[in-house]
């Protein structure tokens, strides 16, 4: 136990370097536990908890009044997979998942994520949760095409089988399901 923290305490000064050669701040301490807002792929169990090997000690569901969900980024193959974003949209709401996680499973997931450097980056957002009011979480966000594309069938899958495991509201679900996937 002893070593995994001294590896933890190393591994956190380094990723302050990486971010830092990104212009970007790494704040607070390693074991410091933030919320992070999941609405794409990170819904379903098998991409959060089993593949990013992500272990939450908390979750609930959320409401990110403002945004829109978006499907207007270069997956891959190029133009067969468009993955989930978000963009401001008064008015609109985006519904997924709060998971509260610590600051370096942060940096792990951002690792996955492609942050710093990547298409994404970090956006502190406000969370309205039935069951603690407003909460504030973290998020990733791009800057999208104008245009949205289409989801690959896999990838539209996970988003509506995360979002019904975790019981987000059915208007939700029925807009998920009205999205169209790519051929």
């Amino acid at each position: 136990m002893r070593w995994q923290r001294r590896l933890a305490r190393k591994s956190w000064w380094l990723a302050k370097l990486v971010y830092a050669r990104h212009g970007l701040a790494l704040e607070g301490r390693p074991e410091e536990l933030v919320w992070y807002f999941a609405f794409g792929s990170n819904l379903h169990a098998s991409a959060f908890l089993e593949r990013r090997k992500m272990e939450p000690t908390s979750s609930r569901i959320g409401r990110l009044p403002d945004y829109r969900l978006r499907f207007n980024l270069d997956g891959y193959p190029r133009g067969r997979s468009a993955p989930a974003n978000i963009a401001p949209s008064p008015g609109e709401e985006v519904w997924g998942v709060l998971y509260q996680i610590s600051r370096s499973a942060l940096v792990t997931l951002d690792s996955t994520e492609g942050v710093p450097g990547g298409n994404y980056r970090h956006l502190w957002v406000n969370v309205e949760s039935p069951d603690d009011g407003v909460v504030p979480a973290v998020t990733y966000i791009a800057n999208g095409k104008p245009n949205d594309g289409r989801p690959s069938l896999r990838y539209i899958t996970l988003i509506r089988e995360g979002a019904r495991a975790h019981g987000l509201p059915p208007h939700w679900l029925a807009m998920l399901d009205g999205v169209q996937h790519a051929e």
